[in-house]
């Protein structure tokens, strides 16, 4: 499936604020530099966000990170011609910046830009009070500046909010950042660069000057895992960006992914996913097969 880079500079406001209403929902795996926050009012199917499938319905709130692939796909009864149905959101497109360079370094902005930060792999926030709902669905009725203001508000109370469900995985992530420019930090530059190539601890940690097993300690007190799961979640990742291009076959993909042998990728596809790499591409071919 074909991802499609959708241009929003055309927008003059700091903010777009819409309420979609149509018959089924746009039917494109896409990206845009622009965070996304959508409350679905009406309609049901399923939600891809990066390598993250998984159903949708109303009041559903979803903050979807730049850059981050997505698309709503409606059941299929939503592109019959004959039927009484609406698919309805509100979505609101913002860049991090849209209240300028310094708004995020403020010390009263930190639960905010953390809620940024998070929003890479998309965040589903659960059991949101009706009345956040609502400030949402209705920011559109506001001026500009009540608009403005009223946002922030309303970040402010979502960056609050802990009943959430991270989506894409960090794997899926990290593999989207592998054609960026030069890393801060030396090991994790080199993992992007080598994650598919033979990779020992004891190499990684020289790059440093510290024993593997100090290493090895330090790598999961700073990124709250191994080094070996942390690897295996970004070969993943990135085999699962594969999967969906499909352009190769599976055992292509593990190779190309980093793993020696199909029975080690099967098995770590399968801790790290929850299912097979013929049932991970088996659904989202089936799910995909309208937007196609």
């Amino acid at each position: 499936m074909k991802l499609h880079l959708l241009d929003r500079s055309h927008t003059a406001s700091a903010l777009s604020v819409r309420k979609n209403s149509y018959a089924n929902f746009l039917k494109i795996w896409h990206y845009h530099p622009e965070l996304e926050l959508v409350v679905v009012l009406k309609s049901k199917g399923t939600r891809f966000i990066g390598d993250s499938i998984k159903k949708f319905q109303p009041n559903d709130v979803v903050l979807i990170g730049k850059n981050l692939p997505h698309m709503w796909l409606n059941d299929p009864k939503y592109f019959q011609e004959d039927k009484n149905l609406m698919a309805e959101a509100v979505a609101i497109h913002f860049r991090e910046d849209f209240l300028g360079d310094a708004f995020l370094q403020l010390s009263e902005m930190k639960p905010i830009a953390e809620l940024f930060k998070k929003a890479e792999n998309g965040i589903q926030f659960r059991n949101v009070p009706k009345a956040l709902r609502q400030a949402i669905i209705t920011l559109n009725d506001e001026t500009d500046f009540n608009k403005t203001h009223q946002f922030l508000g309303i970040l402010h109370q979502l960056a609050l909010h802990e009943d959430i469900k991270f989506l894409a995985s960090s794997g899926y992530v990290a593999s989207l950042k592998l054609e960026e420019p030069k890393l801060s930090n030396k090991v994790i530059a080199y993992i992007f660069k080598n994650f598919n190539k033979d990779m020992d601890l004891a190499t990684v940690a020289k790059l440093v000057n510290m024993n593997p097993s100090a290493f090895s300690r330090s790598f999961k007190r700073v990124h709250r895992k191994t080094f070996s799961k942390y690897i295996n979640e970004i070969r993943i990742g990135y085999a699962c960006k594969l999967l969906m291009e499909n352009e190769l076959n599976i055992a292509a993909i593990a190779y190309e992914s980093g793993f020696n042998n199909l029975s080690n990728f099967n098995r770590q596809f399968k801790i790290i996913k929850k299912m097979s790499p013929s049932v991970y591409l088996k659904k989202h071919s089936i799910l995909t097969k309208e937007a196609t």
